[in-house]
């Protein structure tokens, strides 16, 4: 008689690995501080490429400024690759994290 086959280890079966799985759905787009680019054209920079209205980009611009970073976008990863490729084309310092949140 052969024994029964287990899923023990698989990835349906461990609910850690479908928790870390959600987790990583989610990406944020943080822009950086730098002492190079004017504070008109960040706003003008984040208006154009994350389709902000103007004060939603001066007050990213704003946090930027006073506290470092900016939290600029967040969603799928391969959308958040995308933005961050092209606010790094407009010479901002832009880089993708995860958002552990979620």
């Amino acid at each position: 008689m052969v024994a029964p086959v287990t899923s023990v280890g698989s990835p349906a079966a461990d609910p850690k690995t479908k928790d870390e799985t959600a987790l990583s759905d989610v990406w944020g787009v943080i822009v950086l501080n730098d002492p190079v680019n004017l504070m008109s054209y960040v706003t003008m920079v984040l208006e154009r490429v994350l389709r902000m209205s103007r004060s939603k980009a001066e007050e990213h611009m704003m946090e930027v400024h006073h506290k470092g970073r900016s939290l600029v976008w967040k969603g799928n990863r391969e959308k958040a690759e995308g933005y961050v490729y092209q606010l790094q084309e407009w010479h901002l310092n832009a880089i993708l994290e995860r958002d552990e949140a979620d």
